[in-house]
């Protein structure tokens, strides 16, 4: 049987049902559990960061993350160029291709020029 847990407060706890939902659909196991927490916090470890190249040259800062439709992230949206927005070129790369170095999100290989002539992402509306 593999049981669903649902961690708040630090404590895992076995799930209850919620009125008009059945049992085992909210939560996650106890192996995703350990697989989450092994993985990067969008919040603290990514959104807003600058990424550098493998020079340490700063060539963009990540402003979102797309979860694609199978729930996995794919993209970060990384914004390069322009002042307080104004000319700045959005573009999507996917996250394998980061590396954490020395606490710093990394995009090895990449330029500020080759980023910038990547096509542009824009937002569905």
């Amino acid at each position: 049987m593999n049981r669903k847990i649902i961690v708040g407060n630090a404590l895992a706890q076995q799930q209850t049902p919620v009125a008009g939902m059945s049992i085992g659909v909210i939560g996650i196991t106890i192996d995703e559990l350990v697989t989450v927490a092994k993985g990067w916090s969008a919040k603290k470890q990514i959104m807003g960061k600058k990424v550098y190249n493998d020079k340490g040259e700063k060539v963009g800062v990540v402003d979102d993350i797309i979860i694609a439709p199978d729930k996995a992230v794919s993209y970060a949206i990384i914004g390069t160029g322009g002042f307080i927005g104004v000319a700045k070129h959005d573009v999507a790369i996917p996250v394998y291709q980061f590396k954490m170095k020395e606490g710093k999100i990394t995009l090895p290989g990449a330029t500020k020029d080759a980023v910038k002539a990547m096509p542009a992402f824009q937002y569905a509306k």
